[in-house]
Parts: structure tokens; C-alpha cells; sequence
């Protein structure tokens, strides 16, 4: 009997098993949605540097391994943020059309599909690279999720915060090549730290009126002149200069990277003196742009100065 007409036989419409598979189907680019692919990427990427700034030898299992965990645990994360944060997604024009609140996909459906991801790339991470790298992707997934998410809410310290699981995944990949916290993986976290500061900060500038209308307390939200969300991106960039210096001063790279280093810092440092003058649209866009081009540009040069 032929596969049709078995499934007849037996009560099972061929148009509901063709509309089910189509509708699964359908739904799996929302799902990849839910994962943010481009920070994602961006993730594995710092924690890629990491690791081939922390080994002394490169072992290509260990590495996929661990590029491998860090993808699993950073789709996680940012699609629990997203079911965490569907209520105020929806009253965002930037953020509305996401999965969630456009109604692609259910938020029971979207959590566990979220919490499978975070925990299986966790376990990996602890079977397959070592406990302490595992611990910072659950330190990464905790502090992003549970309190850097809840905190946007209530205070505008969450800029800070949320700098702290976004500089992790590179204190990972370091982790993952070495097997211990040192001072060369603490660096590059102080690097990630910093910088994430003026992008985030001349970012939150730009959409001060969607955060407003959502409820976020940014900083720039209520700084009507930005005179603090101005200054405090000024300061970061200032302090990001000598904090990059310190992967040289430690030895990790030599005289290219510290000239590198020090001319990218003066250029972002300029971008950052001229939103500080004047809180201009046009100003904060060339913040965000000059940090765009920044982080790349430095992490290649570490890497490659290293190598």
C-alpha cells in the first residue's frame, strides 16, 4: 500500500501533516530571530580573540568546542531577553516587529526554546572546555537576563551593568584557551567593558523617545540637554586609552598594537569630545559609527600583533 493512502487508512489527513510541516517550517526564521545572529556573531567573535590572545598553542577542538558553547549560551540569552522584554518591545518602533510582540511565535514556545539553548551550551561548555569558562557563560546568562533586563526599568545604572555581561564572552574565550583567570583575560575584559559604554550611551541618545515611550529608565532619558549621557560617554572613551594600553604593558602584544591602540583610542576620543560639545543627532550617530569601527579594528590588530 503506498504512503498516502496508508495515512488515509489509518485517519490522517495529508493537507494537516502538509500544513503543520509548512507552519513549523514557517516559523524557524523567527525562531533564529529570537537568537539576535548578529550579536550572536559578534559574541563568538570576542570570544574567538580571547582565546587566540590567551593560548599558548592552538588545539582547533578546544577552540570549536568553545566557539561552539558560546554561540549556544549567547542565542539563549538574547532570546530570553526578548521574552522578558515583549511587553516593552512592543511599544518600541525599533523593537515591534520582533517575533514576540509581532505574534510569530508564543512566549512559552520562545522560553523554552531560550532556557534549552543557555543551559545545553553551559553543559557543553563545563563537559567539553573546562568549569571556569562554563561559569562565566551562566554569570553572562544571569546577569544579562535576570538583572541587567529588570534593572533597565528602574535605573539608568543598567548601562553599566549591562557592560558586564557583554565584556564576558572574551574573559570566556581567554578562560577557555588558558583554564584560569588571569590578569591578560581581565584586561580585555576592562577593554569590552569600556568601550560598550559611549556606543551604548550615544545609541540610547538616538532613541531617547522610544525608550521613553516604552518605560526604560536610560539615561538619556529625562537628560533633556544630555549633558549627562554627553559626559559620561566622554569619560569611558577617555578611560577606554590607557585601559587598551595595558595588553602591552602585560606583554601580550608589542609596539604595533600600542601604537594602534593609542591612535584608535585619539580617534574615538575625538567622535566622543565632539558629542560632548554639542548633543546633536549628528554627533551621536558619529559616536556610535567611530565605536562601530573601533572594537573590530582593535581586536584584529591584538590578535594579529599577538600572533
Amino acid at each position: 500500500m503506498e504512503a498516502g493512502s496508508l495515512l488515509k487508512a489509518r485517519g490522517i489527513p495529508l493537507g494537516g501533516i502538509s500544513r503543520r510541516a509548512h507552519s513549523v517550517l514557517g516559523t524557524l526564521p523567527s525562531y533564529l530571530e529570537l537568537t539576535k545572529p548578529r550579536i550572536t556573531a559578534l559574541v563568538v567573535v570576542t570570544a574567538a580573540a580571547g582565546y587566540l590572545l590567551g593560548a599558548a598553542s592552538f588545539d582547533f577542538a578546544l577552540f570549536a568546542h568553545a566557539m561552539i558553547g558560546v554561540a549556544l549560551v549567547a542565542s539563549g540569552t538574547s532570546a530570553m531577553n526578548q521574552v522578558l522584554e515583549r511587553d516593552v518591545d512592543a511599544l518600541m518602533v525599533r523593537t515591534r516587529s520582533r517575533p514576540l510582540p509581532a505574534g510569530r511565535v508564543g512566549t512559552p514556545s520562545a522560553a523554552v526554546v531560550s532556557g534549552c539553548l543557555a543551559a545545553a551550551g553551559i553543559i557543553w561548555l563545563w563537559v567539553a572546555v573546562n568549569p571556569i569558562t562554563a561559569g562565566l557563560a551562566l554569570a553572562t546568562f544571569i546577569s544579562y537576563d535576570l538583572v541587567y533586563t529588570p534593572l533597565k526599568r528602574v535605573h539608568s545604572l543598567s548601562t553599566v551593568v549591562g557592560a558586564v555581561p557583554g565584556a564576558l564572552p572574551i574573559l570566556g574565550g581567554w578562560t577557555a584557551a588558558t583554564g584560569q583567570l588571569s590578569p591578560g583575560g581581565w584586561a580585555l575584559f576592562g577593554i569590552l567593558f569600556l568601550w560598550q559604554l559611549p556606543h551604548f550611551l550615544a545609541l540610547a541618545w538616538l532613541l531617547r523617545d522610544d525608550y521613553e515611550a516604552a518605560g526604560l529608565r536610560m539615561l538619556s532619558v529625562g537628560d533633556f540637554e544630555g549633558r549627562q549621557t554627553r559626559h559620561q560617554a566622554l569619560l569611558y572613551a577617555l578611560t577606554l586609552i590607557p585601559v587598551s594600553l595595558v595588553p602591552s604593558v602585560l606583554g601580550l602584544t608589542g609596539a604595533v598594537y600600542f601604537g594602534v591602540a593609542l591612535a584608535l583610542g585619539a580617534l574615538f576620543l575625538l567622535a566622543a569630545i565632539r558629542f560632548a560639545r554639542s548633543a546633536s543627532s549628528a554627533n551621536a550617530r558619529g559616536l556610535f559609527r567611530a565605536s562601530i569601527l573601533y572594537l573590530p579594528l582593535l581586536m584584529a590588530v591584538l590578535v594579529l600583533d599577538k600572533l
